[in-house]
C-alpha cells in the first residue's frame, strides 16, 4: 500500500468511526436487540473497510455508511429468511384528522409511540428526525426514492402525533383539537 493510500485509510477509518454512535442507535431501533445492533455495526465498519478503495472523497460517508447498514440488513433479513411484510400506506391516506402533538409529554413516551409505529414509518422518522439525515441521504441509505421518503415521514410524523394524542388523553391530559 502506498503511503498515500495508507494516509488516505487512516483519514477514512478516522471518520467513518465518528458515526459509529449514530448507526448504533438507529440498528438499535431497527432490530430491537442490543447484540444484534452491535454485530449489524461492526458487519457495517467491515463491509465500509473492504470497500474503502470504492468510497469517493468528499462524498456523504454517513450516508454512505448507513447505505452499507441497511443493505447488509436487508441481506441478513433475506438469508434468515424472514419475511419482510410492507404496510400498506393506502390504508393511512384515510387518516384525515392530523392532531397537533400534545405538549408536556416526556422523551421516554415519545421513544414509546415511536418504537409503536410500523417499520416503513419509523425507519424514515428516525433518520431524519433524530439522526438529522436529509431526504436523499435517507433514500440513499434504504434505497427508496426520495418521494417515498417524504411519503412514510409524513404519514409517520402523523401517526407519531396520533399516539402522542391518545397516549395523553388515557392520561387524562387536556388535548386541544384544534
Amino acid at each position: 500500500m502506498s503511503p498515500q493510500s495508507a494516509q488516505q485509510l487512516s483519514a477514512f477509518e478516522e471518520s467513518a468511526l465518528s458515526y459509529a454512535d449514530q448507526l448504533f442507535r438507529v440498528a438499535l431501533r431497527v432490530l430491537r436487540h442490543h447484540e444484534k445492533a452491535e454485530d449489524l455495526v461492526q458487519e457495517t465498519f467491515l463491509q465500509a473497510w473492504k470497500s474503502f478503495h470504492r468510497f469517493e472523497p468528499g462524498t456523504n460517508l454517513r450516508a454512505w455508511l448507513f447505505k452499507i447498514m441497511f443493505n447488509l440488513h436487508h441481506s441478513n433479513l433475506r438469508r434468515n429468511k424472514l419475511q419482510i411484510v410492507p404496510v400498506e400506506e393506502t390504508v393511512f391516506d384515510t387518516l384525515a384528522y392530523d392532531p397537533p402533538t400534545p405538549q408536556f409529554i416526556t422523551e421516554e413516551e415519545v421513544l414509546s409511540a415511536l418504537e409503536r409505529l410500523p417499520r416503513d414509518f419509523q425507519v424514515p422518522v428516525i433518520l431524519a428526525d433524530i439522526e438529522e439525515l436529509s431526504y436523499n441521504e435517507i433514500a440513499e441509505a434504504l434505497n427508496i426514492p426520495k418521494g417515498t421518503v417524504m411519503s412514510r415521514l409524513h404519514r409517520g410524523r402523523k401517526l407519531l402525533r396520533m399516539e402522542l394524542v391518545n397516549y395523553a388523553k388515557s392520561y387524562g391530559l387536556k388535548v386541544s383539537e384544534q
